[in-house]
């Protein structure tokens, strides 16, 4: 018998791919958790039914995330991240020498107990010194902050269950708190084909909180529709101010010094999303 899995990205339409066997699948405290591992993208985690990574395209989103901010700010030395618990956002965020310390806060340890387990690349780096690993809530952390992040990246599943509070105007509001005063923030805003209210939503709630709001895209074959976007909101740094010579090479396979300011012009229709 062949097993094939959909996620249903919307009522009418879905991304299917063929499973060669299930590893793991659990009804946490807080949501459904399957690892299982594909024949096309490799060992995938799902939550509630959602595609949030697979071995095969995780580079492109936790490059993008991770270092369009931290090339953008000329000094990030506390980085939080909320959610990510797979671990490839920190990954990455490590990439960076004047890092001193990431925070991260994922409301699931089962997250990154099986990721620890079956995406062993991905998970690579909970056991550097500089990581700080808090299970709990992100949005209550956020909250009791202030004044201590130069840096906030929120990794967080679609807008439903336990991560339907990060995407508020009121958490945007209290990112804008917990970071320095020349703190940036991004957080991934889903994609504009299924999701534009979404998306017009956070940017404008980030340009009546931010001095600088912007946002970027990438592409994602196993995400919705496979354009994703980030929202950035900035207090100081504009990231398309950046000189291309402070952007240096991360060996990545997917961000660039190059794509750092591409990944910023939007086809017209997301541009509407932005007006």
């Amino acid at each position: 018998m062949t097993l094939w899995f959909t996620e249903k990205q919307t009522s009418s339409f879905g991304i299917t791919g063929k499973v060669n066997r299930t590893l793991e699948s659990e009804k946490t405290t807080f949501q459904q958790l399957d690892m299982v591992e594909t024949q096309e993208f490799g060992n995938m985690l799902l939550l509630d039914g959602m595609v949030m990574t697979s071995e095969k395209d995780e580079f492109v989103y936790h490059e993008m995330i991770a270092h369009v901010p931290l090339f953008t700010h000329p000094s990030p030395k506390h980085v939080l991240v909320v959610g990510g618990g797979d671990g490839g956002t920190i990954r990455e965020v490590l990439k960076h020498m004047r890092v001193e310390k990431v925070t991260q806060v994922e409301i699931d340890g089962k997250v990154v107990e099986y990721s620890k387990k079956y995406l062993p690349h991905i998970s690579s780096e909970y056991e550097n010194q500089k990581v700080e690993l808090i299970i709990g809530d992100g949005f209550e952390h956020i909250i009791k902050s202030e004044n201590r992040y130069d840096v906030i990246l929120v990794d967080s599943t679609e807008p439903v269950g336990p991560a339907a509070g990060l995407f508020t105007k009121g958490f945007y509001a209290g990112i804008a708190k917990a970071l320095k005063e020349d703190g940036i923030f991004v957080a991934q805003t889903d994609n504009p084909w299924f999701k534009a209210d979404l998306i017009k939503n956070a940017i404008h709630d980030t340009k009546e909180i931010f001095p600088i709001a912007r946002l970027y895209t990438c592409n994602i074959p196993t995400y919705p529709s496979g354009m994703w976007t980030f929202t950035m909101g900035s207090k100081v740094y504009d990231p398309l101010d950046v000189p291309i010579d402070k952007i240096r090479d991360i060996n990545g396979r997917y961000y660039t010094p190059e794509l750092h300011y591409a990944s910023f012009v939007l086809p017209k229709f997301v541009q509407n999303l932005c007006e």
